[in-house]
């Protein structure tokens, strides 16, 4: 039997709409008692999360965690059940592509999402098409305000690809190239739509470790360069810890510890989340991976 459930009072929509731009140190993105169930199963339970402008937010825990539940909950796959998201101090209830898409969000996926018989080159461009206002039909007749859309689409994809490294392989078939390359392009595909949020999922999964290096270095420029704000999640604490402002740690669904690296890497809560209590075999390092320069 379905469970339904209980919202706390604090967790209540009533501020759906309502903007808050006029209050003191506005994150970008917040998240206020968000519950999510699936079929009486508990995915998150009364979470809350602040993510400061232009900041590297990673989203931490052990296998079942909630960590992909709650980035599906902001790029708008899932509805929550209780709670309220709230961007650039405008609270919603629920998140929907095409909000997103109007609001300036971009993501990447744990299993990559690239169209493999396509160029990197048209793999970026793509990126660009939540910014298209021209038509199906003015883009079948080559029409002006189409000409114009794909030239500009065309002059940030390659402006992107320069900036990640990846002009050598601009016009190669993106699915012939090695599996870093790839998780790069798909990186820059989300780039190339300016997005004010960048959302990761496992950006390193599946690489080596000069890969992961040189990955997290990418996703340093990313915030710098692009002046975005980055939410990722990622299995390798070493490369969380080393390259994160904040981190928010989730076990069960709930949120148990958030704060600098140093923080979580003393937090009793976490190392016991980490060491296997209650999540056994699941033990991992919580020490930082070091970048090369």
């Amino acid at each position: 039997m379905s469970v339904q459930a209980q919202c706390p009072a604090s967790a209540l929509s009533s501020s759906v709409g309502r903007n808050f731009q006029n209050e003191n140190s506005q994150p970008v993105l917040s998240l206020k008692g968000i519950t999510l169930t699936f079929g009486g199963v508990t995915a998150l339970s009364d979470v809350e999360l602040a993510v400061a402008p232009g900041e590297i937010r990673a989203i931490i825990g052990p296998n079942g965690a909630g960590k992909s539940s709650l980035i599906n909950l902001i790029s708008g796959v899932y509805r929550p059940d209780c709670g309220t998201i709230t961007i650039d101090g405008v609270a919603y209830s629920a998140m929907s592509a095409d909000r997103v898409a109007k609001i300036g969000i971009s993501r990447t996926y744990q299993n990559l999402g690239l169209f493999k018989g396509l160029t990197v080159l048209e793999n970026v461009m793509a990126g660009r098409s939540s910014r298209t206002r021209s038509s199906f039909l003015e883009q079948v007749l080559g029409m002006p305000r189409a000409r114009a859309e794909e030239t500009d689409a065309r002059s940030r994809a390659y402006s992107v690809i320069d900036k990640l490294h990846l002009s050598p392989f601009a016009n190669r078939l993106v699915g012939t190239l090695p599996y870093g390359l790839q998780k790069r392009s798909e990186l820059a595909r989300a780039l190339v739509a300016d997005p004010r949020i960048l959302l990761l999922d496992e950006p390193m999964a599946g690489m080596t470790a000069s890969e992961k290096r040189e990955m997290a270095g990418y996703v340093r420029a990313a915030r710098d360069d692009f002046r975005t704000t980055i939410v990722l999640i990622e299995h390798d604490i070493g490369v969380v810890m080393g390259i994160s402002d904040h981190i928010a740690v989730l076990d069960y669904g709930r949120k148990i510890a958030d704060g600098t690296p140093t923080q979580i890497q003393r937090d009793q809560k976490v190392i016991d989340a980490y060491l296997g209590v209650g999540h056994e075999g699941e033990e991992e390092s919580l020490e930082p991976l070091h970048h090369e320069h």
